[in-house]
């Protein structure tokens, strides 16, 4: 699956379309890969990269493949901010970040990354959810450049993930050459049962 295909199952996936800065910055080779031991945001500060870490670790956890935090999502949202995204839209990704750490400690009395596991992912979960309302509400045709914090997120999540080598040979289905053609097969026999669309492992 060529990077072209992938963007449109992750469009799919977000509603129908990619942000402009995520579409350039993927068509220009930026992908996720597993992070060193140590690794440090050089765009957020460090409590902010572990926030953000924590949410994409609640939106595609660890199953049977490897989750988001684990191939590097992090460090490539990390990146996409600093090297592709302008600054309005850096702007808007850390003052959500901000908005969003500030619910969660006047919802639950703490700071998100202190809560336990079960009420972090419920919280992620509500706010995605009242964020992803509103944008099926919004009728302009480039709602994706307004997304909030949690559908940024979201969206770079899902592109890093399926940019990484596990997301793209482990969870999409992946032929490095194609074979001959065999009809009429059952499913659990044609690539084991995955689709070619992205059955990811994400909660949402």
């Amino acid at each position: 699956m060529n990077r072209r295909e992938m963007l449109q199952h992750v469009a799919l996936l977000m509603g129908g379309a990619v942000s402009a800065p995520a579409l350039l910055g993927v068509l220009n080779g930026c992908s996720a890969k597993p992070s060193a031991a140590g690794w440090k945001p050089q765009f957020l500060t460090p409590e902010q990269g572990a926030t953000v870490a924590d949410i994409v670790d609640i939106m595609i956890p660890r199953t049977d493949t490897p989750g988001a935090r684990e191939v590097g999502v992090p460090d490539f949202i990390d990146r996409m901010l600093e090297n592709v995204y302008a600054e309005e839209a850096q702007q808007r990704f850390v003052t959500g970040l901000l908005a969003f750490e500030a619910e969660a400690l006047s919802e639950h009395g703490d700071a998100f990354l202190k809560l336990e596991d079960s009420v972090r992912a419920q919280f992620v979960q509500k706010v995605h959810a009242a964020a992803l309302q509103e944008e099926w509400a919004d009728k302009e045709p480039n709602r994706s450049a307004r997304r909030p914090f949690i559908l940024m997120t979201k969206e770079l999540t899902l592109l890093g993930f399926f940019t990484s080598e596990v997301g793209a040979t482990q969870v999409l289905q992946y032929v490095a050459v194609p074979g001959s053609l065999h009809s009429c097969i059952p499913l659990s026999q044609a690539g084991n049962g995955r689709a070619w669309a992205p059955e990811s492992t994400a909660r949402f």
